[in-house]
């Protein structure tokens, strides 16, 4: 799910598309190490997010870990937000478990002819509203489009939701009462037909 800064527009953009990979060589999502930033972006004073990629993985879950048939669930993975600096360097700012309130953020640069061929090619999404990414929605005429930006953006509140019910699932089970009692005794079925 790629988001446009300062527009808020959203695209979806899936493993196999060219902007993925376009995505993927830029913002280079299995890099692991992190490099100094100057002191207030580390503080949360960096430039504007040019965009904001969240990284998912569609079809996990199910059974055992879920009462749901396998490959119905969404997992996020990484959260990559574009910044650029005032000399023109790309960096991207990362979060490898957004989904834990931490504060593992990392940091390293983008590769600059990477970013300099896309934000030629207007695929980064500036500040003046330009596409995030070259999808069939962009070139679609009037009803059509309006129909796959619905799509896009329900797309985008199921997986907030799902992302939101997790968290509160996990800080359910974190509480001190949850799960079995553990001062009394346990009951334990026994099968009396052996």
């Amino acid at each position: 799910m790629v988001v446009a800064g300062g527009t808020g527009r959203t695209t979806a953009v899936r493993s196999g598309e060219p902007a993925f990979a376009r995505l993927w060589q830029l913002l280079q999502p299995a890099h692991t190490g992190t490099e100094r930033v100057p002191e207030d972006w580390a503080e949360g004073n960096f430039p504007q997010v040019r965009l904001t990629v969240v990284w998912g993985l569609s079809g996990v879950g199910g059974w055992p870990s879920t009462n749901r048939p396998p490959g119905g669930d969404v997992a996020v993975e990484r959260q990559d937000q574009l910044v650029v600096a005032e000399d023109g360097a790309p960096w991207v700012r990362s979060d490898p478990a957004p989904a834990v309130e931490d504060d593992d953020i990392r940091w390293h640069r983008a590769p600059r002819s990477v970013f300099e061929r896309l934000d030629r090619a207007r695929l980064l999404g500036g500040g003046d509203g330009g596409p995030v990414g070259s999808t069939a929605a962009v070139d679609l005429p009037g009803p059509v489009r309006g129909q796959a930006r619905w799509a896009v953006a329900g797309g985008v509140l199921g997986l907030a939701a799902g992302v939101g019910g997790t968290l509160l699932i996990h800080r359910a089970a974190a509480r001190r009462e949850a799960g079995p009692p553990r001062e009394e005794p346990r009951q334990v079925l026994i099968d009396l037909d052996e």
